[in-house]
């Protein structure tokens, strides 16, 4: 059965790995996303993650079932953390299992690419220098920013950048 969720306690890789798998397939896939100690040339030394709870759990679901539906596989599942994460800590799981190896990865690849692309989830970078910023990680025409005070929207938007 696919699973996602939207979690503020960090992420366990071993209980998301836990959640697939079956005696029909020959792969079991973990893809861990974790906030790096830089951006841009700028030292990093940790991240926040605001979103639109509702409105992220309903377009993580939609990702994770179409993923599934084309890998052939009801053994997918995504879990995004957000609040304050520092270097080092998992800011996304996705695992896929099923019986050929190409399709598991195959859907995790469509997984965090459409997260980045679809998620309503905002990155705020914290510097080592004392700096915080409001990074580029949605794609034109997505929802609007939690608070334009505080997270202003942007016309354009690049991947969020701290998974791989």
């Amino acid at each position: 059965m696919n699973f996602t969720d939207i979690v503020r306690k960090p992420i366990d890789p071993a209980h998301v790995l836990s959640l697939i798998g079956d005696d029909q397939d020959g792969a079991s896939l973990l893809f861990l996303g974790v906030v790096r100690d830089h951006n841009d040339g700028r030292s990093v030394g940790g991240v926040r993650y605001d979103t639109y709870e509702e409105m992220a759990a309903r377009v993580l679901s939609e990702i994770v079932e179409e993923a599934a539906t084309t890998a052939g596989t009801d053994r997918v599942v995504a879990v995004h953390r957000i609040g304050d994460l520092k270097v080092g800590e998992v800011s996304v799981a996705i695992a896929v299992s099923s019986p050929h190896r190409a399709e598991a990865y195959e859907a995790s690849r469509y997984i965090i690419e459409e997260i980045k692309k679809r998620l309503p989830v905002w990155k705020k970078e914290r510097y080592n220098d004392g700096a915080e910023e409001w990074v580029e990680g949605r794609t034109p025409g997505a929802a609007p920013t939690p608070d334009a005070a505080t997270a202003p929207h942007r016309a354009t938007q690049t991947p969020q950048g701290d998974e791989s």
